[in-house]
């Protein structure tokens, strides 16, 4: 079953990665994370990655036909593609793709925000049973940037925010970051901290991680490095989770988030 980004506009309704080899990319996160993959509707060079039969991500080996770079994006559903870009150009964001169509599908673009952290946007179906969030959730998102109170505004503005409609996302500030929420569950926070827009390494820059949760770490992180990943961060916990952000072989940031009341690794 789908839904259209009209019932859940601003929410994150997909991630995806641009790869230069979808077979390359499918056997490191399959044996990674577990992912099985399925082809998907918009061509040979989609696949959809899944978890225990339920969507997770989509890769797509667009990096060397779009020259687009090797990365891991996060999609926000909006009910207009044009009215998002103009919204995010009027707001000193960049365009860097689009709006493209996709048949059948829907529309896309690919936007950066003014401190340059890279998202899309989404106009056409979901999935209605993908699932973004801390709790048990395959996937979650953090946003690193200088502001996280400005860059709620802009967010807010471009995918209407706390607009208190029907099938919007809410924002409250906790514990100094901005908690974006959707039926009352966290599916994405704003962090303020030290990084830097012109920094050399892409992981101090601001940008959006995805997380991608796994059942232990230690072992998701071991088959990581075996097949050619490098860990760009040391092991992070609080009081709920430890995580790392690794660099898989392509060069795609990405970090593994397992519960800390998980088996021992």
């Amino acid at each position: 079953m789908k839904l259209s980004t009209r019932e859940v506009f601003g929410a994150p309704c997909w991630v995806s990665l641009t790869a230069r080899d979808l077979g390359a990319a499918q056997r490191f996160y399959g044996a990674v994370t577990g992912w099985t993959f399925r082809p998907d509707r918009l061509g040979e060079a989609f696949s959809v990655a899944e978890l225990d039969g339920v969507p997770v991500a989509g890769i797509g080996a667009l990096a060397v036909d779009l020259a687009l770079p090797v990365a891991w994006t996060p999609y926000f559903a909006v009910a207009d593609a044009d009215v998002a870009v103009d919204r995010v150009r009027e707001r000193t964001g960049t365009i860097a793709v689009g709006p493209v169509s996709f048949s059948p599908g829907g529309r896309a673009a690919l936007v950066a925000d003014p401190d340059g952290a890279v998202f899309g946007i989404w106009e056409g179906a979901v999935f209605s049973d993908w699932r973004v969030g801390e709790d048990r959730a395959p996937a979650w998102l953090e946003l690193r940037t200088r502001n996280a109170f400005d860059a709620a505004l802009f967010y807010g503005a471009v995918l209407e925010w706390a607009t208190g409609r029907t099938g919007g996302c809410e924002v409250s500030y906790e514990e100094d970051q901005v908690v974006l929420r959707r039926a009352g569950e966290a599916v994405a926070r704003l962090d303020s901290g030290p990084v830097e827009a012109g920094a050399y390494s892409p992981y101090t820059r601001p940008r959006w991680h995805v997380h991608f949760r796994v059942p232990r770490l230690g072992p998701a992180v071991e088959a990581a490095l075996a097949l050619g990943a490098n860990t760009v961060s040391a092991v992070n916990e609080n009081r709920t989770d430890r995580w790392v952000a690794l660099r898989d072989p392509d060069g795609a940031l990405f970090t593994l988030t397992a519960s800390l009341t998980a088996p021992p690794d």
